[in-house]
């Protein structure tokens, strides 16, 4: 009987995706390029994927365009090949498509559509006084990390590049541009670009001006919106892939043109989708190569805080963001060595089961981390002020080294930047009535998940979709086309989406918040070594 039910299942997505009834989903993260293909039930029925790590030239952390379209090509192709494996059938069409990819960063092309310099990722931390002084000139807080802080830096510093620029973009606007000609930009990953207007959900036109006044002392006749993509909320016609767009995903023909796609969003919003934290007092973690929350906001905050961005859901909603530039990648360095030492000893494991192993041996250790310290900076953090980082491990005579203490001091360590954050947000008398949770951080059950709730000291609930991330957020985006003139993006979610999902909620321990304040004490304290050895090495 229960073979007559799979085969009746892949039988129905089978003809789904024969008749184009499906949707896919691309996000091009910080290590891992996915694309994510969903049935008619939004239910996940194929993936495909590509690794991929940024490089640091000539002082910039970057990724050449050749590596996007190479990574794309390979998550495509990988996913295709996943398709026929478990159906028997090969794509040719989807019923819609979306791209997502990390927000904020710099893109310039001239007016030829060339890229006039590499590729400045969110990354980047060399844009401080630009962001400075646009923050003190609007009375809204511009991250470094923002495409117009980059823009206006470009300008202090007088780059050659500039008198050239006819377009600049994000990572998911440029895909979608050349996927169908259009310069669009979701709301969510727009408000990466430059401040959003809530009552008009496009860009702030009161600030636009401020801007190019600002501007016009050293560039005469630029207007910063000229330069800017076009603002469309979650659910608006963003274009058709064209003959060109679909040979640069699938170079051997298969994949035809004239796919809807939806919008072009960020990381950021699709997170929120894949977690259903789209209404205000609700909000998510995401958890990668950066870390960040996102909480939607009842009303605008009352002062202008460095640790807060505000940005916007891809309905153009207000929220507030606490976004690190550092997360997982030190806790995944430290799992590689720990897998290498597995081997040494002649046991060999797989990743996830020393990632499992590890996580486990977290929950046995003393609530403060055994008076352990730890930094995961790779690179530099906005939050604490730090230009640049340095992973670092910090321990007194008499604290108490073990696995469990080391573990869940990594753990610690990467929420500790986050949770900085999160007190400035509680300070503003924001209300949140859950956390939700996704990123492979989360995979082992009730670890990083508890943690968390202690970081933060509110309950973080992770779904069944906590896994898939932005890849499943941007494919229903893209599935929202067809509903959006019919229902919110919020009640569609709740209603379609999310209707009788399963849910695992875990509220705070006192025991583990209790501890975990001892941590973040030792935390604070400590920032002066890791500036110390941000100086010195």
């Amino acid at each position: 009987m229960a073979q007559d039910h799979d085969d009746a299942r892949r039988d129905e997505i089978a003809a789904a995706i024969t008749d184009g009834r499906t949707s896919l989903g691309i996000e091009l993260g910080s290590t891992r390029i996915k694309a994510c293909l969903i049935g008619p039930d939004h239910a996940p029925v194929a993936t495909g994927s590509h690794e991929w790590e940024n490089q640091y030239v000539d002082g910039v952390w970057t990724y050449s365009l050749d590596a996007v379209w190479a990574g794309l090509q390979e998550s495509i192709a990988t996913l295709l090949a996943d398709v026929e494996q478990r159906y028997g059938v090969r794509p040719t069409t989807f019923g819609a498509l979306g791209v997502s990819a990390m927000m904020h960063g710099y893109l310039p092309f001239d007016a030829d559509g060339e890229l006039l310099v590499p590729f400045r990722t969110w990354r980047n931390t060399s844009t401080g006084r630009a962001a400075a002084e646009l923050t003190d000139k609007l009375g809204f807080n511009i991250p470094l990390r923002w495409s117009i802080a980059h823009l206006y830096q470009a300008i202090l510093d007088h780059e050659p590049h500039v008198p050239q620029i006819d377009f600049t973009t994000t990572l998911a606007g440029y895909v979608h541009w050349k996927l169908t000609g259009r310069k669009v930009l979701g709301v969510g990953d727009a408000s990466g670009m430059f401040p959003i207007d809530p009552a008009t959900r496009g860009y702030d036109a009161t600030m636009l001006a401020q801007v190019d006044e600002i501007v016009a002392t050293r560039r005469p006749g630029l207007r910063v919106e000229a330069l800017l993509p076009k603002v469309l909320p979650a659910g608006a016609d963003a274009g058709r892939l064209t003959e060109e767009g679909a040979a640069l995903l699938d170079p051997t023909g298969t994949l035809q043109a004239g796919v809807p796609l939806c919008p072009p969003e960020g990381d950021a919003g699709t997170g929120m989708v894949a977690t259903n934290s789209v209404a205000p007092r609700t909000g998510n973690v995401s958890a990668g190569t950066s870390i960040f929350a996102m909480v939607v906001l009842e009303k605008p905050l009352a002062r202008v805080h460095h640790e807060l961005d505000v940005v916007t859901t891809p309905a153009g909603d207000l929220v507030a963001m606490v976004h690190c530039n550092n997360g997982a990648s030190e806790l995944n360095a430290w799992a590689g060595l720990f897998g290498e030492f597995a081997t040494a000893l002649g046991a060999p494991a797989a990743a996830d089961d020393v990632f499992g192993a590890l996580f486990r041996a977290a929950l046995e250790g003393d609530a403060d981390g055994g008076g352990l310290l730890a930094y995961n900076y790779l690179s530099g953090e906005p939050i604490t002020g730090l230009d640049a980082g340095r992973p670092l491990v910090v321990r007194t005579p008499d604290s108490r080294l073990t696995l469990a203490n080391f573990m869940r001091t990594q753990l610690y360590s990467a929420f500790g930047t986050l949770s900085l954050g999160m007190h400035v947000l509680q300070g503003e008398g924001v209300a949140i009535d859950a956390m939700l949770a996704h990123g492979g951080m989360f995979r082992t059950a009730g670890v990083a998940q508890r943690l968390l709730a202690a970081a933060i000291d509110a309950p973080v609930a992770v779904g069944e979709t906590a896994a898939e991330g932005g890849a499943w957020g941007i494919a229903v985006l893209a599935a929202y086309l067809d509903a959006a003139a019919e229902q919110d993006l919020p009640t569609y979610l709740s209603e379609r989406v999310f209707a009788g999902a399963a849910v695992d909620t875990v509220a705070p321990d006192p025991a583990d918040v209790a501890g975990y304040e001892q941590f973040l004490d030792r935390y604070r304290a400590g920032l002066a070594v890791e500036r110390a050895a941000t100086e010195a090495l």
